[in-house]
């Protein structure tokens, strides 16, 4: 009986032994997998102000316009990159993008009237990008529409890629 009790005593210890040293090594084991980029954390700001007004020369919640809106968004996530208050200055900021090589988090830009670029978007995927306009505020748009594919001039990253 006293060996029995022994024994049952060692081998309670022995599972829990083993199972703190499961749980203690699991973490290490097993990383995750998932991971948020920087593109990603620049458009989960950047829509947070869906719907917010168009306000002429504005950059903060309270109205923004076009390059306003992009340079507070990319000031105020964990990229924490300071962007000039200009669409045309933000162009010639980061490296140049196909198109078809757009990531979340890129620049995206357009002339909607002039000689230079005068608009800029942030990248959401699947031809959408974010974007100021002045009967819209905040919103969605796609680059295909009729309105934006004649009007795209070209795309910057100026993100820092993950490794």
């Amino acid at each position: 009986m006293v060996v029995a009790n022994l024994s049952k005593g060692i081998l309670a210890s022995l599972s829990i032994f083993t199972l703190v040293i499961a749980f203690l090594f699991t973490p290490f084991l097993h990383k995750a997998e998932a991971s948020t980029s920087w593109g990603q954390e620049v458009t989960a700001v950047a829509e947070l102000y869906l719907g917010n007004a168009y306000n002429w020369g504005g950059n903060t919640p309270t109205g923004f316009d076009a390059s306003g809106y992009t340079q507070y968004v990319f000031k105020n996530s964990a990229a924490e990159l300071n962007l000039p208050h200009s669409s045309k200055a933000q162009y010639k900021l980061g490296t140049a993008i196909l198109q078809k090589n757009l990531l979340e988090g890129d620049l995206v830009f357009f002339k909607t009237g002039g000689e230079n670029v005068n608009f800029v978007g942030i990248y959401l995927g699947n031809d959408k990008f974010l974007a100021v306009t002045k009967n819209k505020g905040v919103s969605i748009q796609s680059i295909h529409s009729t309105y934006w594919k004649d009007r795209y001039v070209g795309a910057k990253r100026v993100l820092k890629q993950d490794e």
